[in-house]
């Protein structure tokens, strides 16, 4: 096909028909600022353990220096909005608070099949000749600001992408191709005096509207976060055990999200509000079966129990003081540390 504006109109078309909620196109050139700004945010120490933003950011920050050859780059969304508040297990101490995305399968694995088979036939339309490559959350992208140059939404203050059709509760995918495919408008920003987001986040970790201090972020510090949490942030965990979804939750957009298409994005019934008791009880082999498909098997059991310990330790309930006990002997020490202080919180 050798008309490109043709061709765009298409792709849009079939993205949607993949069960895409919303598809936009850039260049790779078309937010030349990321790269300081990102080296603004690594000089300030505020990706904490995330070693790998600092050591790829000639690539993160310029998406031409990933691959050179890229034109043109296809940003797209995939909407998976909870049927219910994510926030109201919240209210329930006795229970793990799970974010809204990590409730069923792996949405890596489901994004990159549907981008790969939107990239199949993009090459089978414009030419063999044609290069693509697909890139889901793991390689070295900023999928945000290069959602907003494509004109998916903007990045709202608490540097999420935020969508007037979409609200906040999307994936994002990326596409980059050899094509020269014309850009679309970027998109323009929409919070207002609006700054709910900020407000929600129970740790403070936005230092500024559209500044993210990770080493304070729940998501961060019961995901990335390998050690022990510091003591001045344990309380304000609160009850989440994987992830944080309240600045998400607090946008007011979100009254304009649509319903997630793809079922395995619908929360699994034993995901939604999680007895913390039955979790902490979790060997190695069960837990590796509760969690198998889940982006939460990836934290290993470790990990995950020590978020377990310390939601069990802000419960106040005494009661867990005999499924706690058994951990403070785990051969992982930080794990066994987040048992012996939530044996201590308790009153034990």
């Amino acid at each position: 096909m050798k008309d490109p504006a043709r061709l765009a109109a298409r792709l849009k078309a079939r993205a949607r028909e993949e069960g895409f909620a919303a598809v936009g196109i850039t260049r790779p050139d078309a937010r030349p600022d990321i790269a300081g700004r990102l080296e603004a945010f690594v000089a300030r120490g505020w990706q904490g353990d995330m070693a790998w933003m600092a050591e790829r950011m000639a690539w993160r920050g310029n998406p031409a220096a990933l691959w050179p050859e890229a034109r043109s780059i296809v940003m797209l969304a995939e909407p998976y909005t909870p049927e219910c508040d994510p926030t109201e297990v919240l209210g329930q101490p006795e229970k793990g608070a799970i974010s809204v995305y990590a409730r069923n399968r792996d949405y890596h694995d489901i994004v990159k099949k549907r981008l790969k088979r939107l990239g199949r036939w993009l090459i089978e339309t414009a030419g063999p000749e044609t290069e693509i490559k697909v890139f889901v959350d793991t390689a070295p992208v900023m999928e945000k600001p290069l959602a907003e140059a494509a004109g998916l939404g903007w990045q709202g203050k608490h540097t999420n992408l935020v969508s007037r059709e979409l609200g906040n509760w999307f994936f994002l995918g990326a596409i980059f191709t050899t094509l020269d495919l014309p850009a679309d408008a970027p998109g323009a920003d929409h919070c207002g005096s609006c700054s709910a987001c900020i407000a929600a986040c129970p740790t403070e970790a936005f230092p500024a509207p559209r500044q993210l201090d990770a080493r304070r972020c729940i998501s961060y510090l019961t995901i990335e976060h390998k050690g022990p949490v510091p003591l001045d942030l344990r309380e304000k965990l609160g009850n989440r055990i994987y992830g944080c979804d309240d600045c998400l939750a607090a946008c007011p957009w979100n009254k304009f999200a649509v319903t997630a298409s793809e079922a395995r994005y619908h929360a699994r019934e034993d995901l939604n509000a999680p007895a913390l008791e039955e979790l902490a009880g979790l060997d190695d082999a069960a837990f590796r079966k509760m969690f198998s498909g889940s982006p939460i098997k990836r934290l290993g059991r470790a990990r995950f129990l020590r978020n377990v310990c310390y939601a069990m330790g802000n419960s106040g309930e005494r009661r867990f003081l005999d499924a706690l006990r058994p951990l403070t002997g785990e051969d992982d020490p930080v794990l066994a540390e987040a048992a012996r202080w939530a044996v201590a919180r308790l009153g034990g």
